[in-house]
């Protein structure tokens, strides 16, 4: 098992990069993105350095390549933060520094298609985090959501074991950011039903590998992924995306997972809330639920054949739905099926 070393945290006055490896959705949306920068600069202390493609819309891979590794080399900087995901950051990685990044680790925040980093971060040996965006967290409407905002600090400014909770309340509704009056108007939300446990009653701890399951696919394909003894023991986390992959696409990606000798290594899985609405898909709430039970079971009966005894959770806040947990990518997590607890090291 490669080891993994937690980078140095950032204190409250440090320069942050922020950073848009991925869409230049800053460009097109500058009031939500304002607002992120403004709640990074009151809610945590932290001054960002963007950097010039952070604010571009279809900027060349080889030049987001260029502005991520000229952020992990800038000794000023403590903490590089994604703004959003996007669809082709896949791209961009193959044109980084590696050497630069290995002498010069950071903490690294982003989800989506930012998977392609942290996975690329932990192959060269570093601690991510699965989570936080510049427009879709701290720009949220209304405001933060607090168990978005104190698993975010944790993350940011600690070191020491951190208890994730099951939300009292979620949502998947985003604010149009076409309209800048919606920023004033809280999310639609509803009551939260706690995490789903499957599996036998134990203890597992390891370290975490995963994210977005879409993107996941993708770096299989370009067979950019940690063999499966490199991942032995670890525990895998999954989510899904605004696009909405169906129960069945869900069921294919996973199952492949098992064919390539990944699923077999994962004592534990922890699943994400599925996102079930989108502007071009809007869903009732009862249509959104059958859509959690759906991709449920799709990933209990992919995982069944190569790994029937594996505790998974699901439900659990980390994704494209609101609020969101971060998870340290490749650090420690403790998956507690007696006391149904989930507790991550950052």
């Amino acid at each position: 098992m490669t080891p993994l070393n937690y980078p140095a945290k950032p204190r409250p006055g440090d320069r942050v990069a922020v950073v848009s490896p991925s869409a230049g959705l800053p460009a097109l949306f500058p009031h939500v993105y304002e607002l992120g920068l403004r709640r990074l600069r009151e809610e945590f202390g932290l001054e960002p350095v963007e950097y010039p493609t952070t604010r571009m819309t279809d900027a060349d891979p080889r030049e987001r390549a260029r502005d991520l590794t000229a952020a992990f080399a800038d000794p000023t900087v403590t903490a590089v933060l994604a703004t959003v995901g996007g669809d082709d950051l896949i791209t961009v990685t193959p044109h980084l520094d590696d050497a630069v990044l290995r002498a010069n680790p950071k903490p690294y925040f982003g989800y989506s298609d930012n998977t392609n980093i942290l996975n690329h971060l932990y192959r060269l040996g570093m601690v991510a985090y699965h989570g936080g965006s510049v427009l879709v967290h701290l720009g949220r409407p209304g405001r933060p959501h607090p168990l978005t905002m104190d698993s975010l600090r944790a993350a940011l400014f600690t070191s020491g074991w951190y208890d994730l909770t099951p939300a009292p309340e979620w949502g998947d509704e985003p604010g149009d950011w076409r309209d800048p009056t919606s920023l004033a108007h809280e999310p639609v939300m509803f009551p939260g039903e706690g995490w789903r446990w499957q599996g036998p009653a134990t203890v597992v701890q390891g370290r975490t590998w995963g994210g977005n399951l879409e993107i996941l696919h993708w770096l299989m394909a370009t067979d950019r992924v940690p063999a499966a003894v490199e991942l032995a023991g670890s525990v895998l986390i999954i989510e899904t995306s605004e696009e909405l992959p169906a129960a069945q696409e869900v069921f294919r990606i996973v199952r492949n997972m098992g064919e390539r000798g990944l699923l077999a290594t994962f004592p534990a899985v922890v699943v994400g809330r599925p996102k079930a609405w989108d502007f071009d898909s809007p869903r009732s709430v009862a249509e959104r639920l059958a859509w959690g039970e759906a991709q449920r079971d799709a990933v209990t009966r992919a995982l069944a054949p190569y790994h029937p005894d594996a505790v998974v959770v699901f439900d659990v806040d980390l994704g494209h739905t609101d609020p969101q947990l971060i998870i340290p990518y490749g650090g420690e997590i403790r998956v507690d099926a007696v006391e149904r607890r989930i507790s991550v090291r950052y």
